[in-house]
């Protein structure tokens, strides 16, 4: 077995926030004790609606924020225990890719200098040898020679967003965190960007944490998913178990929502009533549990763990 690019063991991420002049603080559970494994030439998509902590779980795998507490090993190593020189070292192994292409670009610098200047920060390449890298990766996102000199305003979004992967990818990055990389683009031209992902998968190897919201899009490129609720994962496993068969009820109302075009693809709509909790006051027991329509009563009082369940591993007192 390949060596994992990343492993999170019960990865969390907490947060002090004030309730007021006389109120004691109170504490957010972004990210609450998340588990998984990434290796390479795979992509394990992250999905659930707003507010899950799928944006706060990215911040920790790029190493933007530290965990309260878990471990997070990239290659072998902690990042959360690592010294400040290892973690220069893990940073250039973990790129992003952002959603919005344009407001991740420098306006006032050409796509060259763009493409360059992690070169010129984290290797010894000379500038002949800098230019012979950036030439070669912006043909294989499909850029021309002259767009080199140009500016991100003179692209379009789907050109912006071909740019913002050759600039994640200039490094030859083990693990890349793409956050909702095709959300902004036109439809049409999302297709194109997905198959650039997969082609510069197969080519180098990298391991891709795919955040979404749209599960076409994760049926698409993803080999295992990742459903969140509330800050923690409830379904985990290979992308054609649970798009097959999803057993949480929550996974269930997600793929119910799906649109397919063709009639047996179709599924049964299940309606999920209520609003995501607070993370300021979550509910006791499955944080799922006043919105669930299995519940029964030791769910309001006892957190479901994950445990293993037909290939893969599912936080549910019911399935």
């Amino acid at each position: 077995m390949s060596e994992l690019l990343l492993q999170a063991t019960d990865l969390a991420r907490h947060y002090s926030v004030s309730r007021g002049l006389f109120k004691p603080k109170a504490t957010v559970k972004a990210l609450n004790g998340v588990s998984f494994t990434l290796a390479p030439k795979k992509t394990l998509a992250v999905v659930g609606e707003s507010g899950c902590g799928k944006s706060t779980l990215a911040r920790q795998l790029t190493l933007i924020e530290p965990p309260t507490h878990g471990s997070l090993k990239i290659r072998g190593t902690d990042a959360a225990t690592a010294e400040p020189a290892t973690l220069q070292r893990l940073r250039r192994d973990v790129q992003m890719v952002f959603q919005n292409p344009f407001a991740s670009l420098n306006p006032r610098k050409t796509i060259e200098t763009t493409l360059a200047e992690p070169l010129l920060i984290n290797t010894p390449m000379t500038a002949a040898e800098r230019r012979e890298r950036v030439a070669e990766l912006a043909t294989k996102v499909g850029l021309r020679p002259e767009h080199l000199r140009r500016y991100p305003h003179m692209f379009s979004g789907g050109q912006r967003q071909r740019i913002a992967i050759a600039r994640a990818m200039i490094l030859n990055p083990g693990i890349v965190v793409a956050d909702e990389p095709v959300s902004a683009l036109d439809v049409s031209i999302q297709a194109q960007i997905l198959n650039l992902f997969m082609d510069l998968q197969d080519e180098f190897g990298t391991g891709y944490v795919f955040i979404s919201h749209n599960l076409s899009v994760v049926e698409h490129v993803a080999d295992e998913v990742m459903v969140m609720y509330l800050g923690a994962a409830v379904e985990i496993g290979e992308k054609r178990r649970l798009f097959g068969a999803p057993l949480h009820p929550y996974t269930r109302a997600l793929m119910s929502a799906t649109p397919a075009l063709k009639r047996a693809d179709r599924r049964e709509r299940i309606v999920i009533h209520g609003e995501l909790p607070s993370p300021l006051n979550p509910p006791t027991g499955c944080a799922f549990h006043k919105r669930c329509p299995l519940a029964q009563p030791r769910c309001a009082d006892e957190v479901p763990l994950l445990r293993e369940v037909d290939g893969r591993r599912v936080a549910c007192h019911v399935v």
